[in-house]
């Protein structure tokens, strides 16, 4: 018994982080995993699993206040990036990649790319998740839908990182 309230224990506080992770940008949820696979502190796919689970929740939150309270994410804005010295290759790297992102955000509101483009975001990190949520929020796509896709798509990149991580 003592073993099940460990796991069960590992599970709420990894979905905790992955909650907090989910709406507070700086907390970083591949470093939690990479930490917890390394340090063997807690078990890394639970870890995974817990913070797949919370960041789902997180971004859902993140959804349902853009969708009915449309003013919340003007409140919440960022300051908008500086330009890209184009004269860089790292530059003209960063300026493509933000414009092919652009495109891909463009995309949330379809009703035939919007959930590849959440998958996408979720699963590999490309446009960012975040910026992802709060638009379809204001798009029309289904709540369940969102959460679903972000759900399956965080879990599953969790899980492939602690598996990578516990082979060392």
């Amino acid at each position: 018994m003592g073993d099940a309230l460990g796991w069960i224990w590992e599970l709420l506080l990894s979905i905790g982080f992955g909650i907090g992770s989910a709406v507070i940008p700086v907390l970083n949820a591949e470093a939690y995993i990479v930490g917890v696979g390394v340090s063997h502190a807690l078990d890394p796919v639970v870890a995974a699993i817990g913070v797949g689970v919370g960041q789902g929740m997180g971004k859902v939150v993140l959804f349902l206040a853009v969708r009915y309270r449309p003013d919340w994410a003007a409140k919440h804005k960022s300051k908008a990036p500086k330009e890209p010295n184009l004269t860089t290759r790292w530059g003209r790297f960063r300026d493509k990649s933000t414009r092919a992102a652009k495109k891909l955000l463009d995309l949330i509101g379809d009703a035939k790319y919007g959930v590849p483009v959440v998958a996408l975001s979720a699963f590999a990190g490309f446009p960012p998740l975040y910026a992802v949520a709060l638009i379809a929020g204001a798009s029309r796509m289904r709540v369940l839908v969102f959460a679903i896709t972000v759900l399956v798509g965080r879990v599953g990149r969790f899980a492939l990182l602690a598996l990578g991580v516990s082979a060392f």
